[in-house]
């Protein structure tokens, strides 16, 4: 089989490749840390919706292109009730078949081969899939610790200058940082008049420990150059269920809905149904996936202290970001740990440059695993010290 040239550019997706394979690991019971699927149940409401709409007539036949009308009113109100921002139903709302479609299409929909497209380092691994076949250009955003906020007087005038699109993502994954109402504000006053454009990538939101996550929606004028991406695959326990929607900027979101009525038909109208309840009934649920996942940050970072093992605070999401011991790479130090202690990691290689020499780890885990874990990682800290 032949790839086209434009696929061969593109690297196989490390989730890809790995998610579903057989592990092979050390003697102990396997302890899976590497992917970042919630380890609760989704919320019983959504799914008796989701089950009651599937006997609806209406829902066994093609469905509007663009979304139900209920559907899309639901994430207006949301956005009203969360973050006092307000939306249009029809120009400022697009309805994504799982957010990772909308990211990787957005850069077809809007850049012109040969555009510089900024992309967080370390960040998300398949935005650059969406570059490359886009046939625009990938240029690192450097991201450092421990903040991992983008420093714009870094980035030079002439990458600037042919810039179409920056991605942003907070909470960041892999590294748990997030960003401030402030951040956002210098971005869009950055890209302001310009041909610039920003998308965030917002699939953390309910995680945020110690304060609430804003969306850079609430910054004035951020409609005139930004859509955010938002997924109910972490906060509601959804990600089987693959659905999102990108909100904002009217030309960004026409763009979107284009590209879609071409790759794709209506989304199945149960799965709107379902979707509307979440969006409408579970901002509670939210709320106790954040208590849930703080705890356990608080627990994960307290043993690490306890241990030597040195980590980047995790202010938000799911992972935290642990360099590596002195001689392993990210890659070196994922078999280490299968073989050594059976934990399965992520490399911070896939997320960019800058996480060679880090992992990331899920706190997706129930706690008792969670305890193990930490104590077999504690167990490494002489590791640390030579």
């Amino acid at each position: 089989m032949e790839y086209s040239r434009r696929l061969a550019r593109v690297p196989d997706s490390y989730f890809g490749k790995t998610m579903g394979q057989e592990v092979k690991h050390g003697p102990l019971p396997l302890i899976n840390m590497a992917v970042g699927v919630p380890d609760g149940e989704t919320p019983r409401g959504i799914l008796d919706t989701f089950a009651e709409a599937l006997y609806q007539p209406e829902n066994q036949k093609y469905g509007a292109f663009h979304g139900k009308a209920t559907f899309k009113q639901a994430i207006v109100q949301f956005y009203k009730r969360h973050y006092d921002v307000d939306l249009g139903p029809e120009e400022e709302v697009c309805i994504l078949y799982g957010t990772k479609n909308g990211l990787v299409g957005l850069p077809t929909s809007i850049v012109n081969p040969g555009e510089n497209v900024l992309l967080p380092d370390p960040g998300y691994t398949d935005y650059l899939a969406g570059v490359l076949l886009a046939d625009a250009i990938p240029v690192p955003l450097q991201l450092e610790p421990p903040h991992y906020l983008p420093d714009w007087t870094c980035v030079s005038s002439d990458i600037l200058s042919n810039t179409k699109l920056v991605y942003l993502t907070y909470p960041n994954n892999p590294t748990g940082s997030v960003a401030t109402l402030e951040t956002f504000e210098e971005a869009v006053q950055l890209f302001k008049n310009t041909p610039t454009r920003i998308v965030h990538d917002f699939a953390y939101s309910a995680f945020g420990f110690d304060a609430p996550n804003p969306s850079i929606l609430q910054v004035e004028g951020a409609k005139d150059v930004a859509i955010e991406i938002f997924s109910l695959s972490k906060g509601f326990n959804m990600s089987g269920f693959r659905v999102g929607f990108a909100v904002g900027n009217k030309t960004m979101i026409a763009a979107l809905k284009k590209y879609q009525t071409h790759t794709h038909a209506g989304m199945f109208g149960a799965l709107q149904d379902a979707t509307t309840y979440a969006l409408n009934h579970c901002d509670d649920f939210l709320l106790e996936q954040n208590a849930k996942f703080k705890r356990r940050r608080d627990n994960v970072e307290l043993k690490l202290r306890e241990s030597g093992i040195p980590f980047e605070p995790m202010k938000g999401g799911i992972f935290i970001w642990l360099p590596t011991p002195k001689g392993y790479d990210g890659e070196a130090f994922v078999q280490y740990l299968l073989q050594e202690q059976s934990i399965l990691v992520a490399p911070g290689i896939p997320f960019g440059e800058n996480g060679r020499h880090y992992i990331r780890v899920s706190l997706a885990l129930e706690d008792a695993q969670l305890d193990e874990a930490m104590e077999r990682l504690g167990s490494l800290a002489p590791l640390y010290q030579q």
